[in-house]
């Protein structure tokens, strides 16, 4: 599943590359024939820029959601869980009698 997930962004990333390059060529082949001006080619090619990365950022947090919901299926521990659990045991150990302290876990006679 992540190597989908992987190929999938690799996918995104190559189609703004190619994408960028051919609306670069685009707008150059616009201002040879003076269809546009250089400053409008660069306004475009700017306004594309800045919707392509808008794009980009909406892709990655829609996988991230997919990972999230994926692993959430696999009954998998998040970093979270894993931090959650690690906080309980500190807590329940600090309150263990052989720290000294009172807690929930009892000496037992020999």
């Amino acid at each position: 599943m992540f190597d989908l997930i992987r190929k999938t962004m690799l996918v995104g990333v190559g189609f703004t590359i190619v994408t960028k390059d051919k609306v670069e060529q685009l707008i150059g082949e616009y201002i040879k024939k003076g269809e546009m001006t250089e400053k409008e080619g660069k306004k475009l090619l700017n306004e594309f820029m800045k919707k392509s990365e808008l794009a980009r950022k909406d892709l990655e947090k829609r996988l991230e959601e997919m990972i999230k919901k994926a692993l959430k299926k696999m009954n998998i521990a998040t970093v979270d869980d894993i931090k959650r659990l690690d906080k309980k045991i500190t807590v329940t150990t600090k309150k263990s009698p052989a720290s000294g302290q009172k807690g929930r876990f009892r000496k037992t006679r020999s």
